[in-house]
C-alpha cells in the first residue's frame, strides 16, 4: 500500500516517545540513535535529522558527485536552516521525530492531495513541513552520520530526480503559509533557491539564443557560470578540508543540460503521481 500508509500502520502501533524514521538501504552509526534523541529532549522540536553520506560513494562517478552533493545539502542548506530552527525537509533515509506531534498530524499526513489525488511521494519533506505548521521546530544534527545507497547510473539518478522535483515544486506551495510564522531567513532561502535556478535558466536560454542567432559563443555568460562555480566548489572544499570538492565543478554541467531540462518537465507535470 506504500510507505506513507506503511509509516502509518507502524507509527499508531508504536509506544515509544520517539520515532526514527530510516530507509532500508540506510546503515546508521552507532551513535546516531542516542545523539538524535538528545536534540529531542527540546520540548518545542518535532523532528531531527542526521547528516546522509552514500555509503557506495566509490562506485562511479555518478556516486562519488552525489556523496558531494549530499554534503552540501546537509551542511550547507540544512545547516543554515536548523541555525534559524526550521529545516524544511528532515530527510526520510535518517529522522527522528515526537511521537506525540506526529499523531496529532497523521490525518493530514495520510490524506494529503494534489489536485484531488493522492500524494504518494515526498512524504519526508511534507511530513516536515506539517510538522513546522503545527509550531514544532525541526533540526539537524551533523554528527549522527547516516550512509545510504545512492543511484548509479543517470536513468536511475534522473527518475528519483524527478521525484524530488515535483515533490519539492508541490511542498513549496504548501510551505507559504507557513513562512510568515518562521524567521525572515527561511523566506530568503524559499526565495533565493527557486530564483537562482530559474536566473540560471534564463541564462543559458539567453546563451542558446544568442548562439543560434549569431552563430557566436555566449563567452560573458560562460565566464559567469564557470566563475561562480569555481567560488562554489573553493569554498566547499576549504570548509569540508577536502580538495575532492573542487570536482563539483561537474555537477554545473550536469545542472545545465540534465536537471534544469527535467525540473522543467516536472513543472510542468505537477499532477503526475
Amino acid at each position: 500500500v506504500g510507505k506513507r500508509k506503511a509509516q502509518i500502520a507502524a507509527i499508531t502501533q508504536s509506544s515509544g516517545d520517539l520515532i526514527l524514521n530510516v530507509d532500508s538501504d540506510t546503515t546508521l552509526a552507532p551513535d546516531v540513535v542516542s545523539k538524535l534523541a538528545n536534540k529531542m529532549r527540546d520540548p518545542s522540536v518535532g523532528a531531527a535529522m542526521g547528516q546522509l553520506k552514500a555509503s557506495n560513494q566509490k562506485d562511479t562517478w555518478l556516486t562519488r558527485l552525489i556523496d558531494m552533493e549530499y554534503w552540501l545539502a546537509c551542511n550547507e542548506e540544512r545547516a543554515a536552516q536548523a541555525r534559524f530552527g526550521a529545516v524544511m525537509c528532515c530527510c526520510g533515509p535518517c529522522a527522528m521525530y515526537r511521537r506525540s506531534a506526529m499523531l496529532s498530524l497523521l490525518d493530514q499526513y495520510e490524506t494529503q492531495l494534489y489536485r484531488g489525488k493522492p500524494s504518494d511521494f515526498g512524504e519526508d519533506r511534507h511530513l516536515t513541513i506539517l510538522m513546522l505548521s503545527a509550531g514544532f521546530r525541526t533540526e539537524y544534527v551533523p554528527s549522527a552520520i547516516a550512509a545510504t545507497v545512492v543511484p548509479d547510473t543517470i536513468g536511475i539518478y534522473l527518475r528519483q530526480q524527478l521525484r524530488w522535483a515535483r515533490s519539492t515544486f508541490r511542498d513549496t506551495l504548501l510551505a507559504l503559509p507557513v513562512l510568515p510564522g518562521l524567521d525572515r531567513y527561511l523566506t530568503l532561502d524559499a526565495i533565493g533557491q527557486n530564483v537562482g535556478l530559474l536566473l540560471l535558466a534564463l541564462s543559458v536560454l539567453t546563451g542558446i539564443g544568442q548562439f543560434a542567432l549569431t552563430a557566436t559563443l555566449p563567452w560573458w555568460t560562460i565566464l559567469v557560470i564557470g566563475s561562480m562555480t569555481l567560488v562554489r566548489c573553493s569554498v566547499a572544499a576549504y570548509r569540508a578540508r577536502e580538495l575532492r570538492f573542487l570536482g563539483f565543478a561537474l555537477h554545473t554541467l550536469v545542472n545545465i543540460f540534465l536537471l534544469i531540462p527535467l525540473k522543467a518537465y516536472a513543472l510542468c507535470t505537477l499532477s503526475n503521481s
